[in-house]
Parts: C-alpha cells; sequence; structure tokens
C-alpha cells in the first residue's frame, strides 16, 4: 500500500475509535502500531500525564519499548520528558552523541538496541497532556515529511482525548445536576406530607426535615426518603429529642 494511503488509513482507524465505548489505551495502542508501520520507526511508545503532574506509559508498540519508557520515567530524563516538560518537539537525536544530555537513558537505549530517538509532544493550543517517543534501530535522521505526519498522529490523539475528558466532565456535571434536581423533588414532596399530616406551613415542615436529619447525622434526601416511603412518621419528626444521658 502506498504511505499515503497508509497515513489516510491511519488517520481513519484512530477516528474510527472514538465511539461511545472510548479506551484511551486501545487508541494509544493503535497509535504506536501504526507509527511502527507507517513511519518505518523501530519502536514506538506514548506517555501521558496522570492527575498528579507525573507522567505514565500508556502505549508501546514491544516489550523493550515498553521497559525503555519505565526506565525514562524512573531517571526522570530523556527526549519523551524533554518533549512534555518544553512542549516542544525532540528530534534527530543520535543517542551516541548525546553530550551528556541523557547520562542515563542513552546508554540504556544503546544497550536496547536503538540508535537515534525522536519525541513528539501531545498539545492542544498551550495544554500538553503527554508525549509520542520514536526510536531507530540505525542512527541517522527521520524525514520532515515523517515528522510531520508523527505530530498529525499525536494531534489527533491529543484532540480525541481531551474531548473525552471534556465530555466526561459534562456527564458527571450533569449527572451531579440531575441528583441534586431530584434530590430537591423528593425534599418538596415530604415537606409537603410532614405539613399536611402535622398541620405546619411548609417552613415548619421543612425545618422539622432538616432538624432530624441534623440531629441523626443524616442526609436531608435520604430523610425525606423515609417520609415518602413510609419509614418515617411526622410525629417522629417533631418528637422532642432524647435528653442526653
Amino acid at each position: 500500500m502506498p504511505r499515503e494511503a497508509m497515513l489516510a488509513q491511519t488517520l481513519v482507524q484512530l477516528a474510527d475509535t472514538l465511539v461511545a465505548d472510548f479506551d484511551v489505551v486501545e487508541l494509544l495502542t493503535l497509535l504506536a502500531d501504526r507509527c511502527v508501520e507507517v513511519l518505518d520507526v523501530g519502536a514506538a511508545g506514548l506517555m501521558l500525564v496522570a492527575p498528579e503532574g507525573d507522567l505514565r506509559v500508556m502505549a508501546s508498540s514491544s516489550d523493550a519499548m515498553h521497559v525503555l519508557e519505565l526506565f525514562e520515567i524512573q531517571a526522570q530524563e530523556g527526549p519523551c520528558l524533554d518533549a512534555f516538560r518544553s512542549g516542544q518537539p525532540v528530534v534527530n537525536q543520535n543517542l551516541a552523541s548525546t553530550n551528556g544530555r541523557w547520562p542515563q537513558f542513552a546508554p540504556e537505549a544503546l544497550a536496547a538496541g536503538f540508535r537515534s530517538v525522536h519525541a513528539l509532544p501531545m498539545r492542544l493550543r498551550g495544554t500538553v497532556i503527554g508525549a509520542l517517543n520514536l526510536f531507530h534501530i540505525e542512527a541517522g535522521e527521520m524525514r520532515a515529511a515523517d515528522v510531520e505526519a508523527a505530530q498529525a498522529f499525536a494531534d489527533v490523539a491529543t484532540i480525541a482525548i481531551l474531548q473525552h475528558r471534556a465530555s466526561t466532565e459534562a456527564q458527571v456535571l450533569n449527572d451531579q445536576l440531575n441528583h441534586a434536581l431530584n434530590s430537591r423533588i423528593v425534599i418538596e414532596q415530604a415537606k409537603g406530607m410532614v405539613a399536611e399530616r402535622a398541620d405546619l406551613s411548609m417552613e415548619d415542615a421543612f425545618a422539622a426535615l432538616r432538624n432530624h436529619a441534623r440531629r441523626n447525622n443524616l442526609r436531608l434526601a435520604d430523610v425525606a426518603n423515609d417520609v415518602i416511603g413510609g419509614r418515617l412518621s411526622a410525629a417522629t419528626l417533631l418528637a422532642p429529642p432524647s435528653p442526653r444521658s
């Protein structure tokens, strides 16, 4: 298959993962594998920033790559970390002549059989969420067209992940709002029942519900549910609190 067709196919496959049951690991694993196939690199891997702020290995095209990325995080040095911290690409780095840039990482990468490395940030505007690592088993520069294609892959994955996060956060917010609205409806219903049965004003009925919840360290919505379900009577709500022993 021509290279251009493989690039287009990869972008389509990445887009196909953006479904209701979107899985970040599946997306990044596909991306790592396609980088090896399309960009003619020896290995690829991706790291994402965790909520705590540190990078985590999310996908690797091989076990050797996975181990090397774990070492990179442990040593706190290497191309992926540099790309993430700076938000800028790190390309065409000959591991045999890094001039002390990565004193721990470079020998480890060479021992794993790699000779050159490239890392591209996963970023959208000012937000950097991780980085894409690309390794060659031979020394040499990566073609400019391949660097651009790799960055395009990383950008697509970044947009997908950020969009998924925004959607998830919006869903959580909607769930919280719906829960609050439902709780309010239940409380209003219980308030009306207590007011009717105990011949109270709505304000006094609400105060009775609230005071019972506070005295017994209960959620107001749970007290209201007990009233509606017949598990808590108006008389019990209005009974004076038992004296402390």
